[in-house]
């Protein structure tokens, strides 16, 4: 009230008073008063007494206003303004007024205090409580509670103030008490929660107050109320004082009263109690229970119980809450629960129970978890509705969940038939068949479960009949409450039954039936692909068998065969097969121009006799009366049900746009997890290759790189989702970075794995290896990150046979990117480029904080070494070190942006610490080796690089990174011999592996199918080269590697890999790889095979090409009996240049010859067959170089071809030159070139020698061997036998010995072990089959007058059989044309004539031809009973008969 504005007339009666101001009044007073000291202390005492007795202390305690002293300040040091010095004041003017009180009235200070503040904060609260439903405070009220509190502080800070007789005292105001008004006690320190609530006289009461109260707070919460924080405050708090005090260690216990864990556990457990009760009940969204359970649901994450101190509080806490969700209500029994838990899946669940369980997970290990749930069901009456979500959402959420389940329902199967416990069996049961309806990505089938337990004699029933009449009690108990589809299992998988107790099982059976027939379910119309363990309604028989058609013609597309269930039911389910698959299968279409899957499925069915000749007429029939009723330019596709498949591609679609709209929204996240489970429940409907009957079937996936293949419907389903994944990731990206955007990915592409992988990687293939360079920046993320989620899963998921891509066998799915990413042209090494970026930094960023192993698991090392190669060959700037970039700057999230710059991005990328580091790893490192393959795949006329640009490249990666680089870095520590070494190496992988080829029909695939060869190639001549030139010492022979030097050490070790044998794969391969050999020697420096004179003798040069052709060339790359021609030239000029390059090119080159003759004949002998050509060319280079005479070797070539053509000429022959074998050699030769009349001219051999006429026999011995293996006509088989003939009729009639030449071994010395050398083994091996050609020209004097005759005859004879039963005669073809030879005879007719002539000759032949019989008889007597028999009967009657005579004395 203002003093000039209330009028005099307002202080008194009087109504005729002149009015005068309070001021004047007061002005006239003093005026007339005079001092006086003793009036002024009395008035002073009057007034403390007038404030004694009408002071309201509860009234001073609830001022807030500060007085209005403005300038008024005694002390210019304290701001009157200030709230601190107001507060001062005041607490310390109430502090005294309190103090005189206490002492007036004879109580305590503390006492009063208490009573007073309690009392105010009663006042405080009262117009709230009663407004209603409330625990906040309003603004007004905060900021008196506020004001109230700090004087509290005070009186507390200067002893006057007792807590205990505080919280007596507010307990009585407890109807007026709001919940944030408690809280505020505790959080500004005046009394403790604990304290507080400890001081309650009613424990009862206080935990219902407390419940009431927290369930307002969690709605309010809800509600969005404007003070949300400081509810969101007081609910963590309260949360964590709850569980610390309920759940505290045993040691700490005794520090609080009993009663307080007993009411913080009551008021938990009555929250989840009301949680679980709303859920059960149904709840109404936005409703108020729906607000306090999603409220309550969110107290069980990390943030709200992240202050306690103690971490075993929280864990005790969580497991408690899991065994009371459990254990609540349990009004379920196990058969309503057989009969309902398909409606309990994790798709199927409410949202906000899947979250409590997620939230529970995050606290307790997946062991933990098993163990609860074991330990709840062992001991506990549970909620069976409650227990199996909680299965479903542990298949979901953990990957390694499944392992941990099947070893408990291992341990409960077992525990059921070892003590017959009937309930560890029905939780088994249940527990598999819940996880089973969460899809095959989450846990194995039902179907397959019952078959793995079952079906095997190894089963859990096997071990008596006590177990097996359980068993079955078992299952009839539970046919009243199965569902169909369980009943379909275990009829059509039976468990597998002695046939002693076989009654059991058909009782089973027949009980079974009854009950589907009852339910109107036909086990006969059960589709092929039903997933019967799916909680999926049974389908009509029409629709379904559509379904496994589609479904048959994926898998043949995939397999290349009919599939096993498709067999299976043309046998075992005849009914459904003709009259339900058959059909559908067989529908009236027009029939394609280039067949499709379909016409082929069926073709195959045909020729597997599975489709009636009828009815195939028909459909043929039916199809051609299409093909002409329908108008030109039009195609009549299946007959389909309208919109069969348009509605679940529909529902598939909504799914996954609900799905990108909680991408978007990061309050949603927590849905996720629930969407994509209906995302994979309606993939399901759509894409199910049920694992029932298929499993094993698709456990390797057949891949068409070169033509992929899609149905429609596939294609489709697999876009969306493939378009779906890229969208999701750009949208997550946009907003957090990908090691923050949670498990989605992978859950995602869990899914897509466990329906649609088939069509899925088709598709990538379709995308990376063909369209690549086309796809967009987005798209191209997109697919590298779902590469990199999927070798994520690569543990669980099946290897894929990519054909060519994959020789050796099957890809994992990491490695299949790695073959699906190739790098020979422009575009393509872009494209390349990109993807790898984009691939190996979301891994690193995805899993950075990640032990190592997830992220190798995540990468293909191919795809890194692909990085790497490109890194190398399109920047320079990585050819140099660098500096490392900090990890923080990953270039992932500038990629998904719209202007993005890959080249940028992956120069960011190299230079990351997190890649260097893993550039250490050595799977990951680019090897010299890794860099050659794929350096040869480059195609030159498309490349990126111009020709000298890759040339520069090419010798910058040779010469300064690999050469120099250590070994265990992937270089060759400098050793130019172990980098030509490498390089042909990986040369020659490369031409064999299916990269070469390209598709290419050219016949030399080794260096001219592939253009991008020559370069490498020219790189590897100027090695060789430079590796020729280097001197002596710093290459002795002492230092040379176990296999040899370059190049015959890479040909060594490589025929030591090869298989060995003589069958047809062996010797072909062995062959393919010689041939490739032999290539790459002839593009090297001659100066290779014949070594260099500045290595030392000549011998040692040459020693190891002797060897290639003595234990190779000699049985694989022959023509005619000799080396090839180039091989031969080629040797011959490293020879003269080595020679040239010495002192005495004579002398050396005589010495090499010899070593040549004495070693390696053969190469000799091929000289022989291709002087003609070679004798210019060495004769110029000779000259060229030296003035002497030719070496005396070639001399001796030379005149022995010219004694060759001058034996045949009608003129007279000039003697042989010696040695007789290669005179031989050369007449030999001579002979196949001329006409048969030729011929006549063999007669003139009865003057020559007779080694000249055994070696020549022997030579054409082997031209007639090489007419059975590759015959060219008749003509050719008859000159040939017709040759041998005449030069063994000459030497028959010379008597001169030839049976030496089949009797042939390596221990021989001198000119049989020559013989052995020049000839192949195939050739030597077959020596019996030329023996017995010969038999009709065999003289019958000489047959038995040569003692060694029947040895040899029997020996040949065995050998003869032993080819035969080991298959080698087979590679013997018969001429087109037959004659009556003996040559044009089969194996077995020889074989057969063979022994007629044994078994006459045995009884002709004197006793002296029986000699050592024994010994081959016994190695190899068993190959004919009765040859054997005949000789040593023959032999024993020999030997009697001389017994009788009479011995000769003079």
């Amino acid at each position: 009230m203002s003093d000039s504005e209330t009028p005099v007339s307002s202080l008194g009666p009087w109504p005729g008073a002149s009015r005068r101001s309070w001021a004047e009044l007061l002005d006239g007073r003093v005026k007339r008063q005079k001092y006086n000291p003793e009036r002024e202390q009395k008035l002073r005492e009057s007034a403390v007494h007038l404030l004694r007795s009408r002071q309201n202390l509860n009234d001073l305690l609830l001022e807030v206003e500060g007085p209005p002293c403005k300038k008024l300040c005694l002390d210019r040091l304290i701001d009157c303004d200030s709230p601190e010095a107001h507060t001062t004041h005041s607490s310390s003017f109430i502090g005294s007024a309190l103090q005189d009180q206490a002492s007036r009235l004879g109580v305590p200070v503390g006492i009063l205090s208490a009573q007073t503040v309690a009392c105010s904060m009663g006042q405080i609260c009262m117009a709230s409580a009663e407004a209603g439903l409330t625990v906040l405070l309003t603004a007004e009220q905060r900021k008196k509670l506020s004001s109230l509190l700090v004087k509290a502080q005070y009186l507390l800070a200067h002893s006057m103030f007792s807590r205990a007789s505080f919280c007596q005292e507010l307990w009585k105001v407890q109807s007026s008490l709001l919940l944030e008004a408690v809280w505020h006690l505790h959080v500004q320190s005046v009394v403790s929660l604990q304290e507080l609530l400890a001081s309650h006289p009613d424990m009862q009461a206080m935990g219902t107050w407390l419940f009431r109260n927290l369930c307002l707070l969690c709605e309010q919460l809800e509600a969005s109320c404007p003070y949300s924080d400081v509810a969101k405050a007081m609910l963590s708090d309260f949360v964590q004082l709850f569980v610390s005090m309920g759940f505290q260690n045993s040691d700490s216990r005794t520090l609080e009263p009993e009663k307080m864990p007993q009411v913080a556990l009551g008021v938990l457990q009555g929250m989840l109690t009301f949680v679980l009760d709303a859920l059960a009940a149904g709840l109404q969204e936005e409703s108020s229970s729906h607000k306090v359970v999603r409220c309550w649901v969110s107290v069980f994450s990390g943030d709200m119980l992240c202050h306690i101190i103690s971490t075993d509080s929280p864990k005790r806490f969580f497991s408690h809450s899991l065994r009371q969700i459990f254990t609540h209500n349990p009004v379920l029994k196990a058969s309503d629960a057989i009969r309902m838990q398909r409606e309990w899946s994790f798709a199927r669940t409410p949202t906000l129970l899947t979250t409590l369980y997620r939230r529970l997970f995050v606290m307790l290990s997946p062991e933990e978890l098993v163990g609860h749930l074991q330990d709840v069901l062992e001991t506990q009456e549970v909620n069976w509705q409650r227990v199996l979500s909680c299965v479903s959402t542990l298949v979901i959420c953990f990957p390694e969940a499944q392992e941990l389940l099947c070893d408990w329902v291992a341990r409960l199967m077992a525990r059921a038939f070892e003590s017959y416990h009937l309930d560890s069996m029905v939780t088994a049961f249940l527990v598999v068949r819940q996880a089973a309806l969460e899809g095959s990505s989450a846990f194995m089938s039902y179907a397959d479960w019952f078959k793995a337990s079952f079906g095997s004699a190894r089963g859990y029933h096997g071990c008596s009949k006590k177990a097996l009449v359980f068993l079955f009690k078992f299952l009839s108990d539970l046919v009243p409450f199965e569902a169909p589809r369980y009943l379909q299992v275990h009829v059509l998988h039976p468990p597998l039954v002695p046939a002693r107790y076989r009654s059991l099982l058909t009782d089973y059976v027949s009980l079974a039936k009854t009950r589907l027939a009852d339910l109107k379910v036909s086990i006969e119309n059960m589709g092929l692909y039903e997933d019967l363990s799916s909680a999926v309604d049974i389908t009509e028989p029409h629709s379904q068998a559509l379904q496994d058609v589609e479904k048959a013609i994926v898998v043949f597309e995939h397999t290349g065969k009919i599939p096993v269930t498709v067999m299976e039911a043309s046998i075992f389910r005849r009914p459904y097969y003709m009259s339900h698959f058959l059909p559908a299968l067989l529908i009236p279409r027009v029939l394609p121009a280039v067949p499709d899957s379909r016409v082929a499925f069926i073709e195959s069915l045909k020729r597997a006799g599975k489709i009636p000749p009828s009815l195939y007429s028909t459909y043929c029939q039916t199809c051609s009366t299409a093909q002409e009723k329908t108008p030109e330019g039009t195609f009549l596709g299946a007959r389909t049900e309208p919109g069969c498949a348009e509605v679940p591609l529909g529902r598939l679609t909504a799914a996954l746009e609900e799905l990108r709209a909680s991408m978007v929204d990061p309050t949603r996240c927590d849905v996720i997890s629930t969407q994509l489970a209906v995302i994979s429940d309606r993939l399901r409907a759509i894409l199910d290759h049920s694992k029932d009957d298929g499993s094993t079937e698709l456990s390797e996936i057949q891949l068409s790189v070169d033509t992929p293949k899609l149905e429609p419907q596939e294609q489709k389903v697999v876009d969306l989702l493939l378009m779906s994944f890229c969208q999701n990731l750009m949208a997550a990206s946009s907003f957090a970075p990908p090691e923050r955007q949670g498990r989605w990915a992978t859950l995602f592409v869990k899914s897509l794995c466990g329906y649609a992988l088939p069509a899925l990687l088709s598709r990538l293939c379709q995308l990376l290896r063909h369209q690549g360079p086309t796809l967009h920046a987005s798209h191209v993320l997109g697919l590298a990150a779902l590469a990199v989620h999927l070798g994520e899963s690569r543990s669980v998921l099946p290897d894929v046979n990519a054909g060519p891509l994959a020789p050796a066998g099957s890809l994992p799915i990491t490695e299949l990117f790695d073959s699906l990413l190739t790098c020979r042209t422009h575009e393509t090494m872009l494209f390349c480029l990109k993807f790898c970026t984009a691939a190996i930094s979301y891994a690193l960023c995805k899993f950075s904080s990640q032990s190592r192993g997830v992220l190798y698991s995540c990468l293909s090392p191919g795809l890194i070494k692909k990085f790497q190669f490109l890194a190398y060959r399109l920047f320079s700037e990585v050819r140099e070190p660098a500096s490392q970039e900090d990890g923080a700057s990953l270039p992932w999230r500038p990629l998904y942006l719209p202007s993005a710059d890959w080249q940028r991005a992956a120069l960011s990328l190299w230079r990351q610490t997190a890649f260097q580091e893993l550039l250490k790893e050595k799977a990951f490192l680019l090897t010299y080796r890794d860099w050659l393959l794929l350096e040869l795949e480059i195609q030159p006329e498309v490349d990126v690089l111009s020709d000298t640009e890759r040339q520069d490249f090419q010798q910058w990666a040779i010469h300064e990174h690999y050469l120099p680089e250590p070994s265990a870095s992937g270089g060759c520590n400098g050793d130019l011999e172990a980098a030509c070494t490498v390089l042909a190496n990986a040369l020659m992988d490369f031409h064999q592996s299916s990269r070469s080829y390209n598709r290419s029909e050219n016949s030399d695939l080794v260096l001219g199918g592939h253009t991008g060869n020559q370069d490498i190639i020219s790189r590897l001549q100027e090695m060789a080269v430079d590796l020729d030139q280097q001197p002596t010492p710093l290459r002795p022979l002492s230092h040379l590697s176990p296999q040899g030097r370059f190049p015959f050490g890479v040909f060594r070790s490589r025929l030591q890999a090869l298989k060995s044998g003589w069958d047809m794969a062996a010797s072909l391969q062995r062959q393919q790889e010689l041939l490739l050999y032999k290539r790459v020697l002839l593009r090297l420096p001659p100066s290779v095979l014949a070594g260099s004179s500045q290595a030392g003798p000549a011998a040692a040069s040459c020693e190891e090409f002797f060897h290639l052709v003595n234990s190779e060339l000699r049985n694989f790359c022959c023509h005619r009996g000799a080396l090839t021609h180039d091989i031969t030239a080629h040797f011959f000029k490293g020879l003269l240049n080595a020679c040239l390059r010495s002192r005495d090119p004579s002398i050396t080159a005589n010495l090499m010859l010899t070593e040549c003759q004495t070693k390696c004949p053969l190469i000799l002998i091929s000289a022989l067959l291709w002087w003609p050509r070679l004798e210019p060319v060495l004769i110029c280079q000779w000259r060229r170089h030296c003035q002497c005479p030719l070496p005396q070797g070639l001399q001796r070539l030379r005149e022995g071809q010219q004694f060759a053509s001058n034996f045949l000429s009608p003129d007279a022959a000039s003697p042989a030159p010696a040695p007789a074998w290669l005179s031989a050699a050369a007449l030999h030769f001579e002979i196949q070139q001329v006409g048969e009349e030729a011929i006549r001219q063999l007669k003139k051999l009865d003057c020559e020698g007779e080694e000249l006429l055994v070696f020549l026999l022997f030579f054409s011995l082997m031209g007639l061997i090489s007419t059975h293996l590759t015959p060219h006509g008749t003509s050719d088989s008859l000159k040939a036998l017709d040759i041998c003939t005449e030069i063994l009729t000459c030497l028959e009639k010379r008597r001169i010995c030839w049976l030496a030449l089949f009797q042939l071994t390596e221990s021989d010395t001198g000119q049989g072990r020559l013989l052995l050398r020049v000839a192949p083994d195939q050739h030597s091996r077959l020596l019996p089959l030329a023996f017995y050609s010969l038999l009709s020209y065999f003289n019958e004097d000489a047959v038995t007058r040569e003692e060694a005759f029947l040895r040899v005859a029997v020996d040949m004879y065995l050998k003869l059989v032993q080819l035969f039963v080991a298959g080698e005669t087979s590679a013997v073809s018969p001429p087109a044309g037959r004659a009556q030879a003996y040559l044009q005879d089969s194996p077995v007719e020889l074989i057969t004539k063979a022994r007629l002539f044994l078994l006459q000759l045995i009884p002709r032949c004197p006793r002296k031809s029986f000699s050592n019989m024994a010994e081959l008889l016994a190695d190899c007597g068993d190959c004919d009973p009765e040859v054997s028999t005949a000789l040593l009967s023959r032999q024993q009657a020999v030997s009697s008969t001389d017994l009788y005579q009479e011995p000769h004395l003079f």
